[in-house]
């Protein structure tokens, strides 16, 4: 019900807490506690591709599985084609009631596609309910992108601003610099064409 990966899913325990520096990394070694669960406190794991942002969404979901708290994971791509196909059936309502129901809902990739009017005003009115949800939750999100710049993706300013005034109302924004942990299995295999030489009689 998830959306998790089963097959080789994504925990604290595989993520590599040891190739992360900085003075406040023991505030991201406290993620598997859930305390931001508890506290209605949003997470955002900020940085460029292939720095585990992904991984450490996932992995909070997980952990929150295991705790017998519902978890939703869905990419920002997704979210905007579930409101639309939504909008076209007249289905709001029930869309949105899904995604406000999880205790921990991860929205992946924010900034990788454009909301026109009507699905931001959705995306507000997802925000604007969990904002004020009952019991343990959280939102959490990742992008390559500075919140301040997520307008961009966004086609109605009131409702986003509104939008991104609760999420980040009581929030840890985690922003993640350094090169991608993925390619470290990359082979190169350097090769030429040519054309091979024959010996044809002249003439």
């Amino acid at each position: 019900m998830s959306r998790l990966p089963l097959k080789d899913p994504k925990t604290f325990e595989t993520f590599d807490f040891s190739v992360i520096k900085g003075k406040d990394v023991e505030r991201l070694k406290a993620l598997p506690s859930l305390s931001a669960i508890y506290a209605h406190k949003n997470l955002a794991f900020i940085g460029p591709a292939g720095t585990g942002k992904t991984h450490l969404a996932q992995a909070f979901g997980f952990e929150c599985c295991k705790h017998g708290m519902k978890t939703y994971f869905i990419k920002m791509s997704e979210l905007r084609d579930k409101f639309t196909a939504a909008r076209r059936t007249g289905k709001e309502a029930s869309a949105l009631t899904s995604l406000v129901r999880p205790s921990c809902l991860i929205i992946d990739e924010v900034g990788h596609c454009e909301f026109d009017k009507a699905n931001t005003r959705l995306f507000f009115d997802l925000i604007d309910r969990r904002y004020n949800k009952e019991g343990p939750y959280n939102t959490i999100f990742t992008s390559n992108k500075n919140p301040a710049l997520w307008r961009s993706n966004f086609n109605e300013d009131d409702a986003l601003l509104c939008a991104l005034d609760r999420i980040f109302d009581d929030a840890t924004v985690f922003k993640i610099r350094g090169e991608s942990f993925r390619g470290k299995k990359l082979e190169t295999v350097a090769l030429q064409t040519g054309r091979v030489k024959t010996n044809e009689p002249s003439e």
